[in-house]
């Protein structure tokens, strides 16, 4: 009888569980379709912000082409899309974040949250860092290599793909700081090893920029450099994390330390008055 009650418990919990998980990815999915359907009407705006960097640096004359019939309708709509997502992400995460927020302790939501928020920032950094200065530098260097009697004309869909992937590749480079510190928050690292090991750890950084950017020397620098340079922030955040914990648990000791002597202050009193 006992048993059949713990199964019916356990049963009830984990469907509670999927209903609640069902619950967020409705309201993550419905922040997305509003700003969706907010931004759709300026879809061809939006392109047209985003073709930007490619437009200033094609030669006179040059335009953007559509090799599809239907692309000129199809690839602003589908960025608009993308758009939605990127906007919507804090809300995404943070139905995430409230999901799995019981079941985690005191000092892991001190972490957690601080850790999601900064994620967030930074993968927006790395977007904002691929736009400003990424994207017109390599296109004008993209367009000078261009061989003579060759048009740079790039069809609207292949540079949605293009420079989605260099959004996304950017995005999650600028998030090295953050697997730093959780790395070391869970122990599998020290930030000693990772200073030790940083002439490796470069370069994998240089290798790994090779694999994610386009295959010319502009890109790569300007991926490799602004990772090398979190990688070190990351080093520098988890000394300071170290740090901390160590702090709180001499604050700890100490704590339960002058709890035990009070404890045999008031024995040895007792004894005395008895």
């Amino acid at each position: 009888m006992a048993e059949q009650k713990e199964s019916s418990a356990a049963e009830g919990s984990f469907i509670s569980h999927l209903l609640e998980l069902r619950d967020r990815l409705i309201r993550a999915v419905l922040a997305v379709l509003l700003i969706f359907l907010a931004l759709v009407a300026f879809a061809n705006d939006i392109y047209s912000v985003l073709a930007r960097p490619l437009l200033a640096a094609l030669p006179q004359g040059a335009t953007m082409i559509a090799t599809e019939v239907a692309s000129p309708f199809l690839t602003p709509i589908r960025l608009t899309a993308m758009v939605s997502v990127v906007i919507a992400m804090p809300m995404v995460l943070y139905q995430l974040w409230a999901f799995i927020a019981p079941g985690l302790y005191r000092h892991e939501k001190r972490l957690a949250m601080p850790l999601l928020i900064s994620s967030v920032l930074l993968f927006y950094g790395g977007m904002a860092f691929a736009y400003f200065v990424v994207f017109p530098m390599v296109f004008q260097f993209l367009a000078k290599v261009t061989p003579v009697g060759v048009m740079m004309m790039t069809d609207i869909k292949a540079y949605l793909d293009f420079v989605f992937a260099l959004f996304f590749a950017f995005g999650i480079a600028f998030e090295v700081p953050v697997a730093v510190i959780i790395l070391v928050a869970m122990g599998v690292v020290s930030p000693q090893t990772l200073a030790a090991k940083r002439s490796y750890v470069i370069v994998g950084i240089f290798v790994a920029a090779a694999i994610l950017t386009p295959p010319d020397v502009v890109s790569q620098l300007l991926m490799a450099g602004p990772m090398w340079l979190l990688y070190e922030l990351g080093i520098v955040l988890s000394r300071w994390l170290v740090r901390q914990r160590k702090e709180v648990q001499d604050e700890g000791a100490e704590a339960e330390f002058d709890e035990r002597e009070r404890k045999l202050l008031e024995l040895e009193e007792k004894k005395t008055r008895e």
